[in-house]
């Protein structure tokens, strides 16, 4: 992190400038009195050198928010999303996504199958029932269920259910 203490308008090299409120962070905006450019006299410029960067592309891959990310980093919301885009746009186009056609048909070939159950009564509180669902995380289609207890037995039973790849 370097910081640099300006004695002069970055724009015009006056050193005729006056305060100019704060900006987000606290810090004290500064305007140029012959050119009117806004501007931080003690900024500070982190950079983020090249071994740090495969630390941010973990971070992420990681369930950590955006926000949470930058603070863990030390960068600003704005130089985290620049990243992104310039990650984003470094990949090949035959690697990019592409959006499945809307089928009806079911896939079995290959399939990475998420779980969930989800508690329901009928008529009255003191007789639960558990839906228990699988389905394939990418085209979220439903490819199993078993409606019972909350129990090991009725897990084992919507784990029969699944059909065999």
């Amino acid at each position: 992190m370097t910081m640099s203490m300006r004695a002069a308008c970055p724009e015009c090299e006056s050193q005729q400038f006056k305060k100019n409120g704060h900006i987000h962070n606290g810090k004290h905006n500064h305007q140029g009195k012959a050119c009117g450019r806004q501007f931080v006299r003690d900024a500070t410029n982190r950079v983020i050198v090249d071994e740090q960067r495969p630390l941010v592309e973990r971070l992420l891959c990681e369930k950590i928010s955006l926000p949470g990310s930058c603070r863990a980093i030390g960068v600003s919301i704005r130089w985290l999303m620049d990243f992104m885009v310039a990650r984003f746009a470094a990949v090949p186009d035959h690697l990019q996504v592409q959006p499945l056609a809307a089928s009806r048909e079911v896939r079995l070939g290959c399939l990475e199958v998420e779980a969930d159950e989800l508690w329901r009564f009928v008529q009255k509180k003191a007789t639960p029932y558990w839906i228990w669902i699988a389905r394939d995380k990418q085209t979220r289609q439903i490819i199993a269920f078993h409606v019972g207890d909350r129990s090991q037995e009725s897990a084992k039973q919507l784990w029969a259910n699944i059909p065999a790849v």
